[in-house]
């Protein structure tokens, strides 16, 4: 058997933006710290845009008296199929029993990492960040 155990800084799909960078806001008495995706670039100051809900727009990260920083986002080039792959965890199933899942497809990035997006029972998708392994096609996570 070849069940892969994953032992690398895995990313969570909150780390995807479009266009390779995510906005940092330190929060304010009436706002929580977050993190928001950069949509894209203004072209006339070179800010950075991000959408605000409340206005239904875009606009510039230096709006907001929060802003705190840009940090760099994984950016997605390609989906390809699962595979037959499947990703498994040694105690998520209901009461901390184990629990295996199909992974329906691979993100890959522009650094060239591929991150699993697992599909469960009820068709929920989520990506596999945290799995303890990551088992072959034709393989069996009990072996």
């Amino acid at each position: 058997m070849s069940i892969i155990v994953r032992d690398d800084g895995a990313v969570s799909l909150r780390y995807f933006s479009q266009s390779g960078w995510t906005a940092i806001f330190s929060g304010t008495d009436t706002e929580i710290g977050r993190m928001v995706r950069v949509e894209c670039w203004d072209e006339a100051t070179g800010a950075a845009l991000v959408v605000d809900p409340k206005r239904g727009a875009l606009r510039p990260v230096t709006d907001y008296e929060d802003f705190s920083r840009l940090e760099r986002a994984e950016q997605v080039i390609a989906a390809v199929p699962g595979g037959g792959w499947q990703v498994h965890w040694k105690d998520e199933g209901p009461g901390g029993t184990p629990l295996t899942e199909q992974v329906l497809a691979w993100l890959i990035t522009s650094q060239g990492r591929a991150t699993a997006i697992s599909v469960d029972a009820q068709g929920h998708v989520e990506d596999a960040d945290g799995a303890d392994a990551f088992i072959p096609p034709g393989e069996n996570p009990a072996s």
